[in-house]
């Protein structure tokens, strides 16, 4: 057989195959032309690729190193060598100096819904095949008896135990956590696993220790090395600690399949990290990272333990088995826990990461005419080997229906300019000006107009939050939420998306500059726009003035869109469809007319009493004479009148008092706050069939 055919086109270069066998078989260049009967310059051409030898001096050189020919030919092996893979532990510093843990792990609380946003941002920034979604898949797997002790042999725990056991001796936080999680498993001989797959993402390219996303992740901290032409939603190198951060033992396993060859291969590239707090051994110090991998025989990094590719038995064996070619990496996470305390059971655990991928992630798992989704996200959970709860598809139109539908209508080019029916989405233009960067432009220069998109529609009847609008950039992953200021009184429940930057799917030179300052606005958690230390040293001067100008024009652009709107609505009634309606007149007599109160945020819930909580906050024009308010609770049954219901409780706040049943607020006062909760027993059906609508009338005889 021809060796093009057996090679392919991503074959290694046979002298970079063969110098590293030779490394690998302790053999030098001298003792490698002796045993062939060559000359030492002969071996020297083709380690430099010079030259290539013959094919039957690659049929000798196979049986000196105890190999086949077709290994020599292909190079898609590495030569059997008896070299077992091993932990390797950096050694202390000469210096004296000591970590006591990972401080890149505390930039993030160890927190699933945290792990499941920095975990899949990562992913989606690393998309390969812009025409195919990034297929991220959570495998929750909990091991005990057999199947626990022979992931624990495969993972070489024995030699690390005596590693934990002294890290666990200090005094520190990092080391009375592993102190409880050894007890853990040492009592209840359990463990819980959780594996991050990827799909169609890069994969862990590049070299072992050299520039390349494999060393950023592997070797390195706060390295972001995003590749994403400026679209990357991360930017700090911090988000990779979260998966050390949610291992109870500190301690990850990689499998990465390559979308570029690495040593002539791209399936089974495998290493496994583990950060400690510094401690000693059998007399020897110890930084605390470790590594899990077969030990370097380069010079320079003679023993290091460095990835190796592993075989089918060996990945089964590690829980790190992928289902598919395709590129991307799989991280196990050992020891997965929660540690903000509000799961504890798998199930409680699998909700939590179906509920963090769609609170995150629901505008990048939809897809349009105009653009297909990003993302395809799913969880799993297992118990020794077998499906406890079965895959679950992360579904954004059942989590956030309305949200949902805003972004549907806007990739399928179906946004209206005014709403008149409950399942349209408005669309308008917010701009945004993007600073110019120090050094750039003319003095004052204002800057570049970016136009963001808004898209309002009427909130779902479920919405457990609503009369808010989700920010994205790049992406699609959610940044922030916003709640409009001075709304006015009576607007119904909407939702609203706003897309900047990349997320808007155009591009231009605009697009590119918007997208870098908003993320330069980004704290490390990328949670909200606003002064950062790259914002303010990056951009000249006024950038945050820029940030504060936007989000005013959101807020104007909002009360624009639902101060016209007229909406008929089908269907039954829906929680909470209007929450507060306002019907404040003048005084009799032809007292001058004043504006009306207006809103500036409102909240509500039904408590497990079926019991109604509002709170309101009001903002108040000037007026000479106190505001004397009367809310009245009501209930929009599905026929007939609305019949009121009884206040169990009315509070003001520091700005207003409550006095028999009625809101007063002293001249003078712009802003008040007031609540209420309902008198269940009054309540003509149950809470949740019909809506709450809350009229704020002047109480009869009243001033106003």
């Amino acid at each position: 057989m021809p060796e093009e055919s057996l090679a392919g086109a991503d074959t290694e270069a046979f002298g970079s195959w063969l110098k590293r066998q030779l490394r690998r078989a302790d053999m030098s260049q001298a003792e490698l032309a002796v045993e062939l009967g060559k000359t030492r310059a002969a071996v020297s051409a083709w380690i430099t690729g010079r030259a290539e030898p013959r094919e039957e001096t690659k049929a000798q050189i196979a049986e000196v190193l105890g190999t086949d020919l077709v290994s020599v030919v292909t190079r898609a092996v590495d030569v059997p060598t008896g070299r077992p893979v091993r932990w390797h532990h950096r050694p202390a510093h000469v210096d004296g100096g000591r970590e006591y843990g990972n401080a890149a792990a505390f930039a993030f609380d160890a927190d699933l819904s945290v792990l499941a946003r920095e975990a899949t941002q990562n992913s989606l920034d690393e998309r390969h095949d812009e025409r195919l979604p990034v297929r991220a898949h959570y495998t929750l797997h909990e091991l005990d008896g057999a199947h626990l002790d022979a992931f624990l042999t495969a993972l070489h725990w024995d030699a690390l135990l005596p590693h934990y056991e002294e890290a666990a001796k200090g005094g520190q936080k990092v080391s009375r956590s592993l102190h409880a999680a050894l007890e853990d498993l040492g009592r209840e001989r359990r463990l819980r696993i959780l594996r991050i797959d990827d799909y169609n993402a890069a994969g862990l390219t590049g070299p072992e220790y050299s520039d390349g996303r494999y060393a950023a992740v592997v070797r390195r901290q706060l390295d972001s090395h995003k590749v994403a032409d400026g679209r990357a939603g991360g930017s700090y190198g911090l988000g990779k600690a979260t998966l050390w951060a949610t291992s109870r033992f500190g301690l990850v396993l990689i499998n990465s399949t390559l979308s570029q060859p690495h040593e002539g291969r791209t399936k089974g590239r495998v290493i496994g990290r583990l950060d400690l707090p510094w401690h000693e051994v059998g007399g020897e110090a110890h930084a605390g990272p470790a590594w899990f991998g077969e030990p370097d025989t380069e010079p320079e990094h003679q023993g290091v333990s460095r990835s190796w590719w592993a075989d089918p038995d060996t990945l089964r064996a590690l829980h790190l088995e992928r289902t598919d070619d395709a590129p991307g990496t799989s991280f196990l996470i050992v020891g997965a826990y929660d540690a903000s305390g509000d799961t504890e059971s798998l199930q409680e655990m699998h909700d939590k990461l179906v509920r963090s991928l769609a609170h995150d992630f629901w505008a990048a798992m939809i897809g349009g005419r105009s653009a297909a989704p990003l993302l395809d996200a799913r969880v799993t959970t297992l118990r020794n080997g077998e499906v406890y709860i079965r895959e679950q598809r992360v579904d954004p139109h059942s989590h956030h229906p309305a949200l949902a539908r805003a972004l549907q209508a806007y990739l399928d080019g179906d946004t209206v300019t005014e709403l008149t029916a409950a399942d349209q989405v408005v669309r308008a233009e917010v701009p945004l000006i993007v600073t110019p960067l120090k050094g750039s432009g003319r003095a004052r220069d204002k800057g570049c107009e970016h136009l963001a998109a808004l898209l309002l529609t009427p909130a779902d009847e479920n919405d457990a939050q609503f009369n808010r609008v989700v920010c994205m950039r790049g992406n699609r992953m959610t940044i922030t939420e916003l709640r409009p200021r001075d709304l006015p009184l009576g607007t119904p429940p909407f939702q609203a998306v706003l897309l900047a930057g990349y997320a808007t799917g155009c591009d231009g030179e605009d697009v590119a500059l918007a997208e870098a300052f908003l993320r330069a606005s980004e704290p490390p958690e990328h949670d909200r726009w606003d002064r950062t230390e790259e914002l303010t040293t990056t951009y000249q001067r006024g950038a945050l003035t820029r940030l504060k100008e936007f989000r005013g024009t959101v807020d104007k652009t909002v009360r624009d869109l639902v101060g016209r709107r007229e909406i008929k609505r089908t269907g039954g009634p829906a929680v909470l469809r209007e929450l507060l309606k306002l019907d404040v007149g003048t005084n009799a007599g032809g007292r001058r007319a004043q504006s009306f109160p207006t809103v500036r945020n409102l909240e509500a819930r039904i408590d497990e009493r079926g019991a109604w909580h509002v709170t309101v906050h009001l903002r108040l024009p000037v007026a000479d004479d106190p505001w004397v308010l009367a809310p009245v609770a009501k209930f929009d049954v599905r026929s007939g009148g609305r019949p009121a219901v009884a206040w169990e409780l009315l509070v003001g706040s520091e700005t207003c008092r409550a006095e028999d049943g009625t809101i007063i607020v002293d001249p003078g006062v712009r802003a008040a706050v007031f609540s209420g909760v309902t008198d269940p027993t009054t309540h003509p059906v149950r809470s949740g069939y019909a809506r709450l609508a809350v009229d704020v009338p002047k109480a009869r005889g009243g001033d106003a």
